[in-house]
């Protein structure tokens, strides 16, 4: 496997992503884990009023991991190595929550999204579990550096994987992995009070081909996981932002129930991550094989 990545934006910014490439793509995917990096750097611990595990618990943990096995089926997988508390590239790029800073953020700063008012814009005020994460307010100028540092190319490198991808099979299909907690959303089912496996997002059909979507769903229920769509997730920015069917770019979010696989406190992996690795893995090895007519 080659997990180099030869251009040269990748030489300057090497620390915060890393993209896993198969010697030859094989098949026209990309696969994305935005939430699972754990880089995080003593200045940031030290700026934060939590401990460095309760800053982990926003974490999409060991998805990277899970999905690791994309390179031996033919698809590059790209990981963000930054913490999502520290940055989160599932956002706008200045989607910013004004009660965080020192000064009058700027016009060009979305303050008024919904993702913002709950704490969750580019650079988070809170973690999953709602704590606070800074001591003081912190700076403009610091969160502009982190996202030219961790975000931009973050995103640079994944616009590329997408366009080099569309140019050699002529469409590109982005596999976005995250996970989801198991407890505060709405992920029990409606009627049976059954606990939702896998969450799949695609902007109620507005992100990629259907035929996609219900692949995924199918395949994923025959392995014996509670499957729902769009709902309570439908689809972060990455989704959207990147998803154009009609220009052969599909898109597709994927959420796994992190009690399936990990023990949510003391984010470790439990006793049923070796089976859900490979039940992904023969997700992967499906999509491989499949001739979509998209």
């Amino acid at each position: 496997m080659c997990a180099v990545y030869n251009n040269q934006m990748n030489k300057q910014n090497k620390i915060t992503f890393d993209i896993s490439k198969p010697d030859s793509q094989l098949i026209p995917f990309v696969f994305t884990s935005p939430h699972s990096g754990t880089n995080y750097s003593p200045s940031f611990i030290a700026k934060s009023k939590l401990d460095p595990l309760t800053l982990r618990c926003s974490e999409d943990s060991f998805i990277d991991d899970l999905f690791s096995e994309a390179p031996n089926y033919g698809a590059p997988l790209l990981k963000a190595l930054f913490p999502r508390a520290y940055v989160d590239p599932n956002r706008e790029t200045y989607e910013l929550d004004q009660k965080m800073f020192e000064e009058p953020l700027p016009h060009f700063v979305n303050t008024k999204s919904p993702r913002v008012f709950a704490g969750f814009g580019t650079v988070p005020r809170v973690v999953k579990n709602g704590k606070n994460i800074y001591r003081d307010k912190i700076t403009f100028k610091e969160v502009t550096k982190r996202i030219e540092s961790c975000y931009i190319p973050y995103h640079a490198a994944l616009r590329f994987l997408i366009d080099e991808t569309k140019l050699k099979f002529g469409k590109c299909i982005l596999i976005d992995c995250h996970s989801m907690p198991s407890s505060g959303h709405s992920i029990a089912g409606k009627a049976d009070n059954q606990q939702v496996d896998v969450v799949l997002g695609n902007k109620y059909g507005k992100t990629c081909a259907f035929e996609l979507m219900q692949f995924v769903d199918s395949h994923l229920k025959s392995l014996n996981l509670v499957v729902r769509q769009n709902y309570p997730y439908a689809g972060g920015y990455t989704t959207q932002h990147y998803g154009n069917p009609g220009r052969s770019i599909h898109t597709l979010q994927i959420e796994v129930n992190r009690a399936i696989y990990m023990n949510e406190e003391t984010i470790t992996r439990n006793e049923n991550y070796t089976a859900l690795k490979k039940k992904l893995s023969n997700l992967l090895n499906a999509l491989a094989e499949a001739k979509f007519n998209f």
